[in-house]
């Protein structure tokens, strides 16, 4: 099996921003798959707005015929805190021989040292830093340390040993975000073009993110 692509994220909702980022990497890391992996409990952010349940029924909806996508449910399935390093340990078991490469955007890279057990995770898996063009990397500090002594340029590295690279990679950026994406909704507009349509779709009939009762009696 060649190198497993793992991107995590609330998902909340799924938009084309992710799945730009997931395709571009799958294409040029030549991946085998792209396991995407809502996140059960995020310990670094506030809870999702949208139940597990229906964030898990969004990503299905989005990847759904595309090749190299896979929907991933362990952090859904296992209780407490999503940790990331646990979560790379489960798979770890689960495919044991393979190259894991964790797929991290820019700011999450660049809060790195503040996640739970973050230096066990290069023993677990490569770390894919998704950037936007022009973006400089830390020369200083632990992150600057780290990619000192781990940073390749050359995807084989990825494909030939199983963890422990860190390797940088600029990605079209769509400027969206699922913040703004569902304040929009709650707005009473469309997001029609930010997401695929069985996604748009089900965030219309579901109503999931649309303004509570309480909101409306709120604003006036």
């Amino acid at each position: 099996m060649g190198p497993i692509g793992v991107f995590g994220g609330t998902f909340d909702p799924i938009h084309y921003g992710h799945l730009r980022t997931a395709f571009e990497l799958l294409q040029a890391l030549e991946l085998d798959q792209m396991r995407f992996i809502p996140c059960g409990d995020p310990p670094h952010r506030a809870t999702p707005m949208a139940p597990a349940g229906e964030r898990l029924a969004m990503v299905r909806a989005a990847i759904e015929g595309q090749t190299g996508f896979v929907l991933d449910e362990r952090e859904l399935r296992r209780g407490g805190p999503s940790y990331t390093v646990d979560t790379l340990a489960s798979l770890r078991e689960d495919f044991a021989d393979a190259s894991l490469c964790l797929v991290i955007g820019m700011d999450a890279f660049l809060g790195l040292p503040k996640w739970h057990e973050w230096r066990e995770i290069l023993q677990l898996a490569h770390i894919v830093v998704a950037h936007r063009p022009g973006w400089r990397a830390p020369d200083m500090g632990a992150l600057g340390e780290l990619l000192a002594e781990r940073r390749t340029a050359h995807v084989r590295d990825l494909h030939e040993t199983r963890a422990g690279a860190v390797y940088v990679y600029a990605v079209t950026q769509l400027e969206i975000s699922s913040t703004e994406v569902r304040a929009l909704i709650r707005a009473g507009r469309d997001p029609r073009f930010l997401m695929p349509d069985p996604v748009r779709q089900y965030i219309l009939e579901s109503g999931c993110y649309a303004a509570k009762e309480e909101d409306l009696q709120h604003a006036k």
